[in-house]
């Protein structure tokens, strides 16, 4: 690398902790034109995740939580991509392509990794298929969505039994995400009930499952007690010490053996490590990535790790640091410090900070919470809650919408409508004209495909020069599914003799597929087989077999 080189600071992650990051790098190296900042995150937004219940309830519009990345990280890079590889020795991370065919291959000089956590819905039988997750915006919509249609199919219902499994709503996590979550469900459907002639209050029932004796366990008791008894008045359900054992479409089983008979099982527990990150050559405890005290990797100078991902004790008390938007924020912040002194040749800083309290909304103007050491609760702690939380709303933009909502809130009814939002589908069908490239020889695989009709040439490239046709492939036929099996670049390209459609199945989906589906995966198996052998005698180019590539 030259002198005059630019420094890459490359942040994967844009939660709490990467974005704080990067607006305190952006702030301490402003007018830097030797150093160059990018973001990788997923989408182009950040959310807000404090406020996330209050937009199952309609408390907050859907877009009101969320920021553009662009507006509170000027300055810098922004790509919308999904990490795939971390390549430290190499110094570069590789993300996933976008329209240009091939891998998108990021280099660095200095490293930020603030990836978070997973769900892990293999924790409970079922749970992956039947279960909702509450993590982000579209939980949080799908989550909505579901209420909503319940209550209009139970409107409709004439079997009584159906319609009280219908109305029937289980939340499991006791923890701050589960018990906002589950306040919010518990205010909306009770509310909007009363808009649904048919629908009998008595037959809602909302249940919240946790395997702690008391919810909220990270704050004092008398707060915890407090929560409980405010939820149970209003006609929450608390099954303490119990865990989800297992969940079916119409059931949820519980470890103490009951049933409850429910269409709705919304879960907060479980969460397992970044899989790219778990890959990494470093150490790692219980999954998440060690660092020191200044929360640099030991093993790669240059490289740090922050938020959920990154085990980091806090060296006054010798404690983990709790996996908190409070703490992210500031160890992306003083992350942002040691980059910067790591440019300047100057030793790091290490990390500390005592956590000013935390706070939980119950619903309906109540709220808990321990400030300072002082505890609150009640009316004036949902007061606090929510100017705490409204401060800390990136930008004046987000501000104004919200306080707007509140404020139509108050003065207007609840609004019910259902947004149709369906989630895009697995297997699509896709058209071409005469004489276009379906894939291309060399690019990454991503999709496999299945001739609906029309014809294809499959053709490769020579290494003398110049191509030959391998096969002409028809109605029935499939192609593509090699590169998903080996992940290796496709082997030939397809390109279109007349006009044709296809149906197209993405990666996941096919791993799924052959994951699960013993006698798809044989056919497959031996199709690959065949393939090996065919090369191997060196059949005719032009003979007809389904072609992979």
């Amino acid at each position: 690398m030259g002198s005059t080189a630019r420094k890459r600071i490359l942040v994967l992650g844009g939660g709490f902790g990467g974005i704080a990051t990067v607006r305190a790098l952006h702030k301490a190296l402003h007018g830097r034109t030797d150093i160059a900042i990018a973001l990788v995150n997923q989408e182009n937004y950040c959310v807000f995740q404090p406020m996330l219940a209050e937009v199952i309830s309609g408390n907050i519009s859907l877009l009101n939580t969320v920021t553009p990345i662009r507006d509170v990280c000027p300055g810098a890079t922004l790509y919308v991509r999904t990490v795939e590889r971390i390549d430290l020795d190499h110094k570069v991370v590789i993300t996933s392509p976008g329209f240009r065919p091939g891998p998108s291959v990021l280099p660095y000089d200095y490293l930020v990794l603030a990836l978070g956590t997973l769900d892990n819905f293999s924790v409970v039988r079922g749970l992956q298929e039947h279960g909702l997750h509450f993590k982000n915006l579209g939980d949080a919509l799908v989550l909505r969505n579901r209420l909503i249609h319940l209550l209009e199919e139970a409107d409709s219902e004439p079997d009584a039994a159906l319609r009280r499994r219908m109305l029937t709503f289980v939340m499991a996590g006791g923890g701050f995400s589960g018990v906002e979550a589950i306040a919010e469900v518990n205010d909306f459907v009770r509310d909007v009930a009363r808009r649904y002639p048919h629908v009998d209050p008595a037959d809602l029932r909302v249940v919240l499952v946790h395997a702690g004796p008391r919810i909220l366990p990270e704050l004092p008791e008398s707060l915890s007690r407090y929560a409980q008894t405010l939820l149970t008045r209003r006609k929450v359900e608390m099954r303490l010490q119990t865990r989800l054992a297992a969940v079916t479409a119409d059931e949820a089983h519980l470890s103490d053996g009951s049933v409850l008979p429910t269409k709705t099982v919304v879960a907060t527990i479980g969460a397992t490590p970044n899989p790219v990150l778990l890959a990494l050559p470093c150490q790692h405890e219980r999954g998440r990535v060690v660092v020191n005290a200044a929360l640099e990797v030991p093993e790669y100078p240059g490289v740090w790790a922050l938020g959920d991902c990154a085990h980091i004790v806090d060296h006054t008390t010798g404690q983990p640091c709790p996996p908190t938007a409070q703490y992210a924020v500031r160890e992306g912040q003083q992350v942002a410090r040691n980059i910067v002194a790591a440019l300047a040749g100057t030793a790091p800083r290490p990390f500390a900070f005592a956590d000013w309290g935390m706070m939980g909304a119950l619903g309906h103007r109540a709220a808990v919470g321990q400030v300072l050491g002082i505890r609150v609760s009640g009316w004036p702690a949902w007061v606090l809650w929510r100017a705490v939380y409204w401060s800390k709303l990136p930008g004046v933009t987000r501000k104004v919408r919200i306080a707007l909502d509140w404020l139509c809130r108050l003065l207007l009814p609840r609004d019910y409508t259902q947004l149709n939002v369906a989630p895009s589908e697995r297997l699509t069908r896709a058209h071409f004209e005469a004489g276009e490239v379906i894939v291309r020889q060399g690019d990454p695989g991503d999709l496999m495909y299945v001739m609906i009709d029309g014809e294809v040439d499959v053709v490769q490239q020579q290494a003398a020069g110049g191509e030959r046709v391998v096969a002409t492939l028809t109605q029935g036929a499939w192609f593509g599914e090699m590169a998903l099996f080996t992940e290796e670049p496709r082997s030939a390209t397809v390109r279109t003799r007349t006009s044709v459609t296809v149906l197209s199945v993405d990666r996941r989906t096919f791993q799924t597929l052959v994951t699960h589906l013993a006698p798809l995966r044989e056919a497959f198996a031996r199709l690959m087989q065949r393939r090996e052998a065919a090369d191997q005698a060196r059949r005719q180019p032009h003979e007809q077999e389904q072609v992979g590539c």
